[in-house]
C-alpha cells in the first residue's frame, strides 16, 4: 500500500487503479459475522432484504415464497452468540399474503410504522407494521420487479414502480393513485431529481 501511495504522490500511478485496488482488497476481506445468525422462516429462497433506517434495529425480509418476515437484531439476550429471532411474518395464511415471489421490501423511510413490499402478483402493497394488515394495495397490469421510495424526499411521498413493461410508474401514498408514468431515458432525470429534492 505504501508503494501506491508514493506512486500516486509522484504522478506515476492512476488514482482510479489505486480506487479499484483498495476496493477489491477490502471486498475480498470481508467476512460473515460468525457471532450472528438469522431464525430461519422461509421455506425457500430469500429475494429481498432491509434493514429500517430510523434505529437500525429492525429487518424485513421478503421471499420467493411469498412469505414476509420482521425480525429483530437487536441481541436482548446479551449472549455473545446469538441468533436473532422473527418478530412476526405474513405467512402463506395471512390474507393479504403475496401469492407469488415477493421482490422488493422497504421501510417508510421516517417511520418503522409502514413498509411497502412488490411481487410477482402485479401488486405493490403497503403495509401497517402494528396491525400486519395492508393499509393500500396498487394493481399493475405488468409483473412488477422492483419498487423504491426516496429516502431523503419530505414534499412527496412517490413510490417509482419497475414493471415488466417499459414505463416506470410512480405511486403517490398520499392520494393512493399513480399520479405519474415515466418513459425511457426520463427516469435517470426523474430519478436523481426526487432523490436530490427534500
Amino acid at each position: 500500500m505504501l508503494g501506491f501511495l508514493s506512486a500516486r504522490q509522484a504522478g506515476l500511478e492512476d488514482p482510479l487503479r489505486f480506487q479499484r485496488t483498495e476496493s477489491t482488497r477490502r471486498v475480498l476481506g470481508l467476512e460473515l459475522n460468525k457471532d450472528r445468525d438469522i431464525e430461519r422462516i422461509h421455506g425457500s429462497g430469500v429475494n429481498t432484504l432491509d434493514i429500517e433506517p430510523v434505529e437500525g434495529r429492525y429487518m424485513l425480509s421478503g421471499g420467493s415464497d411469498g412469505v414476509i418476515v420482521l425480525y429483530d437484531l437487536e441481541n436482548s439476550s446479551r449472549q455473545l452468540y446469538y441468533t436473532c429471532k422473527a418478530v412476526c411474518s405474513i405467512g402463506r395464511n395471512h390474507p393479504d399474503v403475496h401469492k407469488y415471489s415477493v421482490e422488493t421490501v422497504q421501510w417508510y423511510p421516517h417511520d418503522t410504522g409502514m413498509f411497502t413490499s412488490s411481487s410477482f402478483d402485479k401488486t405493490l402493497k403497503v403495509w401497517d407494521t402494528n396491525t400486519l394488515q395492508t393499509a393500500d394495495v396498487f394493481n399493475f397490469e405488468e409483473t412488477v420487479y422492483s419498487h423504491h421510495m426516496s429516502p431523503v424526499a419530505t414534499k412527496h411521498c412517490l413510490v417509482a414502480v419497475g414493471t415488466r413493461g417499459p414505463k416506470v410508474k410512480l405511486c403517490d401514498l398520499k392520494s393512493g393513485s399513480c399520479s405519474h408514468i415515466l418513459q425511457g431515458i426520463f427516469f435517470f432525470f426523474f430519478e436523481t431529481t426526487i432523490t436530490l429534492s427534500k
